[in-house]
């Protein structure tokens, strides 16, 4: 149940952007014109997706730079319901949505998923060593976060959080529609942590047809300071991350219907004498640790000219997580030395085959999405029993039917049926473990001709059983949860003036999981969480005049309870503060972009556990000249925590950063 201050503050949020009469939408249709998918509108920092049911926030190119975020986790920060768990380093950080994902135990629960050019990341339950999300805001050119279940089931299963789906830069993104080579270099520097970032990306079209992309970043950074002047976990020692990417696309055929794209993108990281634990919540001891995130795909799409029964897509991923460490302390028990001696490793293969048609049952239009995949994942076994060995072999299939009924009607059905397989290696007690389940959802939309839109959706997904599991009696348990969210959106043109655009969107969710097995008490079994009910809302809006002004709002909402085995019901331990964000920008001509970002977290204060709210101010400055001398060259300026201020996020194990110059210089040629 939310609680009374958040009700009076999601109504005052919403009195104060939803005043615009309907009457002063304006819209012109052609009627044979063929549907062009989810609509944005908006000429702000963040579009709004009100054209469709589905909870999702794409950040695009622009807004990547504009960021200037050190890591995936700080880039997706500003989606409402996303909380991080630190987050300034890859290292210790993590990403929760809507109160799952990265808690304080885990660097993930398998409840959010992650896909670096379709290929699915994930570590299973890895202990306290992070999300291995190892990879650079720099090698990308589109974020998407899918919030909760809905828009999961072409992705995977057990999706409780939600979906962020992460796309490489392409060449074309820097050289446009010019043929021959070209290439972009970046410099970042950062005050704090006296920080610097090198990015180099070259790009070659030889022709209409081809298409070659290397990008080479590496990223330096100290250890960092807090709002008090104090280093923030200096333990960890410096950063020094190299990262690169190779990317090509071929386009061939008739009409160049059939296209290859290949990336392979790598990301590495050295840390020595460093704690085990990169929460720090914990001394197991000190550790030398190597990672290494590897991520290969393979693309082929066939969309012939003039049949749209046919999009067919072939993909073949590869991710490999690795992570290796060695304790400093040869002396330490054997336990403990199995512990921190535990070389991590998740080899990820994907196939996947997909096809989009588009076609029209009477007044009903249909894109039909169906699919299937394959996927294979050996976890390599840790020493000590500290992560079982084994592999997962999944088999899926799902479709998804949007149709459109008119102008008004949107319903969404989808459908995924997954089987999978475990065997453990070596094998030890119950060596092979298989299950399956049906899970599936429905979207509803309907829009009315001034602008404003209702929707709602229900939607069941099954987290099947983990290789983590293998030794246990939770092998034969999967968890399960039910969502179901309602919502409202606007979006309309000419609203209080000739030219601006409004677009905002408000939904709400409630969501019961049950058979939870990612939070267990092992001195006391029946003291583990066997349930967990949530209910939140969430809102974005973005408003743009002509003149260049601009407001992007989000807020996040949100209670829950945790139900124990042993009969007792309590607040939920890893409930997300409530938070609310607030940018106000101003474009000056087409060069300069000047934005304040306010960033505030309510202070949340259920039964022990305490977090004291806050409020952050950042500035961002973008020069982007399109003539002259430095037509092609980028400067951009930001000023994160202006005020110094000492804070600890809600979830976080340790303080945030204090105030942090961002110079960043880039050249395209």
């Amino acid at each position: 149940m939310l609680l009374p201050y958040s009700r009076d503050l999601l109504r005052a949020t919403t009195a104060a952007l939803i005043a615009a009469p309907a009457a002063a939408y304006s819209q012109t249709q052609d009627e044979d014109a063929t549907y062009l998918g989810t609509i944005v509108l908006g000429e702000s920092k963040r579009d709004v997706a009100t054209d469709t049911a589905i909870p999702t926030t794409t950040i695009d190119e622009t807004e990547i730079k504009d960021r200037q975020a050190g890591t995936i986790a700080e880039l997706i920060d500003s989606v409402p319901g996303v909380t991080l768990v630190n987050g300034a380093t890859a290292a210790g950080s993590g990403i929760n949505i809507r109160g799952y994902g990265a808690n304080g135990t885990f660097g993930t629960d398998q409840k959010v998923l992650i896909q670096v050019d379709g290929a699915t990341k994930g570590s299973e339950e890895l202990y306290r060593i992070g999300t291995q999300l190892y990879t650079d805001p720099f090698l990308f050119r589109e974020v998407e976060v899918i919030r909760g279940t809905i828009g999961s089931f072409e992705y995977g299963s057990g999706v409780f959080g939600g979906v962020v789906r992460l796309e490489t830069i392409n060449a074309s993104d820097i050289l446009g529609e010019e043929l021959g080579f070209g290439g972009r270099q970046t410099f970042e520097f950062s005050s704090n942590g006296d920080g610097l970032t090198s990015s180099t990306i070259l790009g070659w079209q030889p022709d209409e047809n081809l298409e070659l992309l290397f990008n080479y970043t590496r990223r330096t950074l100290s250890v960092r300071t807090d709002g008090d002047g104090d280093e923030i976990n200096p333990a960890a020692g410096d950063l020094d991350d190299p990262s690169y990417l190779i990317k090509g696309r071929y386009t061939f055929g008739d009409d160049r219907a059939h296209s290859l794209t290949f990336s392979y993108s790598n990301t590495e990281q050295e840390q020595f004498d460093v704690p085990y634990d990169t929460f720090g919540l914990a001394n197991f001891g000190n550790v030398d640790r190597v990672i290494e995130n590897e991520v290969a795909s393979l693309r082929y799409n066939y969309n012939p000219v003039g049949n749209d029964l046919v999009n067919l897509d072939v993909e073949l991923t590869y991710s490999d997580e690795l992570v290796e460490s060695q304790a400093i302390d040869r002396t330490l028990s054997v336990g403990t030395l199995g512990l921190l001696d535990a070389d991590n490793r998740y080899q990820t293969t994907t196939l996947r085959i997909r096809n989009t048609a588009l076609f029209s049952t009477g007044a009903v239009q249909h894109e039909l999405r169906a699919g299937a995949e394959y996927i294979w994942r050996d976890r390599q076994d840790a020493s000590a029993g500290s992560a079982p060995g084994g592999e997962k072999e999944v088999f899926a299939l799902y479709v998804v039917d949007e149709m459109q009924i008119g102008d008004a009607w949107t319903i969404m059905p989808a459908l995924r049926f997954e089987t999978q397989k475990i065997t453990e290696d070596p094998a030890n007690g119950l060596s092979e473990f298989g299950d399956d389940a049906v899970m599936g959802g429905l979207s509803l939309r309907y829009a009315f001709d001034n602008g404003i839109a209702l929707f709602g959706s229900a939607a069941y997904t099954v987290n099947l059983p983990i290789v983590d599991d293998i030794e246990s009696s939770l092998i034969f348990q999967s968890e399960r949860a039910t969502t179901y969210e309602v919502g409202v959106s606007y979006a309309g043109l000419d609203v209080f003036e000739a030219g601006d655009t409004l677009a905002m969107k408000l939904n709400y969710y409630t969501q019961a999981s049950d058979s939870v097995t990612t939070i267990r008490a092992m001195a006391d079994p029946l003291a583990s969480v066997d349930a967990v009910d949530r209910d939140g809302f969430e809102f974005e809006a973005s408003y743009a005049r002509q003149s260049g002004f601009y407001v992007d709002l989000n807020a996040h909402i949100s209670d829950g309870e945790e139900s124990l085995l042993n009969g007792t019901v309590q607040d939920y331990r890893f409930n997300p503060a409530d938070a609310l964000r607030v940018t106000v920008g101003q474009r000056l001509s087409d060069a300069w972009d000047l934005s304040y970002e306010l960033v505030t977290q309510r202070r949340y204060d259920e039964g022990i556990d305490v977090s004291p709210g806050f409020g952050v101010s950042n500035l961002r400055a973008t020069y982007v000249p399109k003539g002259g001398a430095l037509e092609g060259t980028e400067i951009r300026f930001g000023v994160e925590n202006v005020f110094d201020k000492l804070y600890q996020p809600r979830l976080s194990t340790r303080n945030a950063t204090g105030r942090n110059f961002i110079l960043t210089l880039a050249a395209t040629f």
